[in-house]
């Protein structure tokens, strides 16, 4: 408990002061000022006068609102289809598909809630070998217990430790509004709390904690939203993520078995909760210059959403048929700012991936937000296939700080991760018509996502290849030291952290695909 105390102090530390100096619009500023964005102001000066061509963006993720004031005129519109008839009138076997497709929807509802695959991999193997004579275990099944062997302290410790969390936010939680309601303050003073005189260890706790919260500049507002974000996180992890008695899949209606099964979902791409994806997509292709809001990186862009990605861990088969969906359909970048650790069946998607790469589609991923070396810690989905082939349009994405430092969550790997964006403090669309800060590779990769469809719509004769290797040979490599991901002491350089050495930077990507195009 005292350890989960100060973490929380820790956390709620400076939390204001952050939100007040971080310009909301640093990712577009260059290196050259000190703030390490991509300079995609600068790329739009160099391109100034050139003609563009619109390119579809994939965005694979929990939904989009697609009526946000700064999204709405870049959403993609499926033309060859009419709207609300209840046909699938351009025969590519989906219903009404008039801005993307929903992959775990069915008739009635979306699903909200998932679990982990490692919950998943842990019944299906629990049940599997409950009673099986383990000693006279071969060939693929002696390979699956030995996973499951591995995998089984992991899911119970996690199992244990998400319960405990989600037990201590929900107690401190309700310990602070208790103490709000008998105090009768929703906003209360250091002054206040000194004043306020009690007996009971419930309010009496809750008082130092916020004592202590508050003599760091922070208000009781901020540490309640703190609470309850770490509440519903933890509380999602306890009750869905890792309950293996838990299985919404039933909602979707699909024989999820049969991993070659295209046609199921609905067409509601925005979903039960788009916060995420919406931010996403805010990042790539908020409307520029139009006075409202943010300015997204690619102006000449139709954003596809493609709804796959639950709370809780993606699908294979959803995620093999989101990007089928997106190369079919026109797009020629998708982003996709997920991830997991454990997979199902790998086959499925490494086929779709390979399937875009046959018809030239750029990939852009999410790498990470553990802190891991990708290349000792495998995250899935990632460029290399099966059969150790790696495929040529997949880029794997790590975080930095407007410092031009690394972010402190982000995975990182010399042979695994590409390159470097920005991905933390970043500030996007959000659901309800607002704008918010969130940090994440989920960010970074959308960044580097922007990009690459910046360079596609002025250079359209590039291919997806082409464009990867320009965005990793032209990204700015600073001299400077910086934070090995998961250790505050520890310096590193971004040419052991990186393929490219470097952060993805606009302007250098536009002339050098110029470069090549002459």
């Amino acid at each position: 408990m005292k350890f989960k105390l100060i973490a929380l102090l820790i956390l709620m530390s400076g939390l204001q002061s952050i939100a007040q100096e971080i310009p909301k619009d640093w990712m577009l500023k260059s290196p050259v000022d000190g703030v390490y964005g991509m300079d995609v102001d600068g790329a739009y000066k160099f391109l100034s006068g050139k003609k563009s061509t619109t390119v579809i963006v994939a965005i694979i993720d929990s939904g989009v609102e697609t009526d946000h004031p700064d999204l709405k005129d870049n959403i993609w519109v499926n033309t060859k289809e009419i709207a609300n008839n209840g046909k699938d009138d351009d025969g590519n076997g989906y219903v009404d598909d008039i801005n993307g497709w929903d992959f775990i929807g069915g008739k009635e509802q979306d699903v909200h809630h998932d679990t982990y695959e490692i919950c998943r991999l842990y019944k299906l193997y629990s049940e599997k070998f409950a009673s099986a004579n383990t000693s006279t275990l071969g060939g693929d099944d002696k390979m699956k217990y030995a996973e499951y062997q591995k995998l089984k302290p992991i899911f119970e410790n996690d199992k244990k430790e998400a319960d405990e969390q989600f037990e201590f936010y929900n107690q401190l939680y309700s310990s602070i509004t208790k103490l709000q309601t008998e105090m009768g303050i929703k906003e209360p003073t250091m002054n206040d709390l000194d004043r306020f005189k009690t007996e009971d260890k419930q309010l009496a706790t809750a008082k130092l904690i916020l004592q202590s919260i508050l003599s760091k500049g922070n208000s009781v507002s901020e540490v309640v939203y703190e609470l309850e974000q770490g509440k519903s996180y933890f509380e999602g992890k306890s009750k869905y993520g890792l309950n293996p008695d838990y299985n919404p899949r039933t909602i979707v209606g699909d024989n999820y078995e049969d991993a070659s099964e295209r046609y199921y979902g609905n067409n509601e791409v925005e979903g039960p909760d788009a916060m995420h994806g919406t931010h996403v997509s805010g990042i790539v292709g908020a409307v520029r210059n139009n006075s409202v809001g943010i300015d997204g990186i690619c102006e000449n862009v139709k954003i596809m959403a493609i709804r796959a990605v639950p709370d809780g861990d993606e699908r294979d088969k959803d995620v093999a048929n989101a990007i089928l969906y997106a190369v079919n359909n026109g797009a020629k970048v998708i982003n996709m700012s997920f991830g997991k650790q454990y997979v199902y069946n790998k086959k499925v998607v490494d086929d779709a991936i390979k399937y875009a790469m046959s018809k030239d589609v750029l990939l852009i991923h999410g790498a990470g937000n553990d802190a891991l070396n990708c290349d000792d810690v495998k995250v899935y989905p990632n460029d290399q296939m099966l059969d150790n082939a790696i495929v040529t349009n997949f880029l794997n994405i790590g975080a930095n700080d407007m410092s031009g430092n690394t972010a402190s969550f982000s995975n990182y790997g010399r042979n695994n991760v590409d390159v470097f964006a920005p991905g933390v403090r970043i500030y996007s669309t959000m659901i309800d018509y607002k704008y918010e800060y969130l940090d994440g590779t989920s960010m970074a990769s959308p960044a580097a996502c922007g990009v690459a469809a910046l360079i596609r719509s002025y250079y359209p004769e590039l291919s997806a290849a082409q464009v990867k290797e320009i965005i990793i040979a032209s990204a700015y490599k600073p001299k400077m030291k910086v934070s090995l991901p998961g250790s505050e002491k520890k310096k590193t350089t971004y040419k052991k952290l990186c393929k490219s050495g470097g952060m993805v930077n606009a302007l250098n990507a536009v002339k050098m695909a110029d470069g090549v195009v002459k």
